[in-house]
């Protein structure tokens, strides 16, 4: 598992520095580099090849895929560390970028690593009509805006110190994190064209992987260590976050995670053996704070 995530993390850095260093010089590079190749697992793409895998997506495509997704994941971290949003000075175990940076071009960074996302999946680089292009794109920007990532993160700011129904927590938590994982649960689906319906089907599949991730975070944050996590641990109680763990307790947020796998699992069973790559991750996710 881990010399599968070493290997797309490796290549999807290499296409990244090489996108880059084609574009013109600007002064905002550094900081969107620092933002970018801070680390992390690039468990999204992850998620990616696994179910293009399913679909025998050529890897390379996957890879340049998974570059936009991963810029965009950037900047929604850097934007999250602000002092505006979660007020957070580590991110993967470093400054994060504001601190190193200041906020006024951690801000622009984050803009640019955004609007690059779009650049990528346009780019000749990525071989496919431009009809399909047109709605990879469009996907990963309803993942982006407010019906994705930033209305995710405005509902999480909003439920601090309030009382929040479980369905208002899930709710919320498929948009700050799942609606990213579902964008690369369908890109393999746009790519073969697959009809409405079983876009629709892996779109779900994508929000509960989604899901499952941001339950091990909150899990991560509950009990693990800063060495873990990469940042400060216990926080979200200290915010009154509106988690999972806050409603169900520790315990329950295990139960209810293990749920989620054995649904995801179950949507997936007709794939049979072709599928056991994106089950070793989904284990890999809720057991990483271990």
């Amino acid at each position: 598992m881990q010399t599968e995530l070493n290997k797309i993390a490796k290549d999807t850095n290499l296409f990244l520095k090489e996108f880059i260093k084609r574009q013109k010089k600007s002064e905002l590079i550094i900081p969107m580099k620092y933002g970018l190749f801070s680390g992390g697992k690039k468990i999204r793409s992850k998620i990616l090849v696994d179910i293009g895998s399913l679909f025998k997506i050529n890897y390379k495509s996957l890879i340049i895929i998974g570059s936009a997704v991963e810029c965009i994941h950037a900047y929604s971290l850097i934007h999250d560390d602000l002092p505006c949003m979660d007020n957070d000075s580590i991110r993967r175990g470093k400054p994060s970028t504001h601190i190193k940076f200041g906020e006024s071009t951690a801000v622009l960074a984050g803009n640019s690593l955004l609007t690059m996302a779009f650049e990528i999946l346009s780019h000749k680089d990525l071989n496919f009509s431009e009809k399909i292009k047109n709605k990879l794109i469009n996907k990963i920007s309803e993942s982006s805006g407010h019906l994705g990532i930033a209305g995710g993160q405005y509902l999480d700011l909003s439920y601090e110190h309030k009382k929040v129904s479980r369905k208002r927590v899930i709710e919320m938590e498929i948009k700050k994190t799942g609606k990213l994982f579902s964008f690369c649960c369908v890109a393999p689906l746009i790519i073969k064209e697959k009809n409405k319906k079983e876009i629709n089907k892996f779109e779900k599949i994508g929000a509960d992987i989604g899901l499952l991730f941001q339950v091990a975070d909150d899990l991560i944050d509950h009990k693990g260590s800063l060495s873990v996590a990469g940042k400060k641990t216990g926080k979200d109680k200290k915010k009154g976050k509106a988690t999972l763990i806050s409603l169900l307790g520790y315990k329950n947020t295990i139960k209810y995670a293990n749920k989620l796998i054995f649904k995801i699992n179950n949507k997936l069973k007709k794939y049979g053996s072709k599928s056991k790559n994106l089950f070793k991750t989904l284990d890999y996710i809720l057991n990483r704070n271990k």
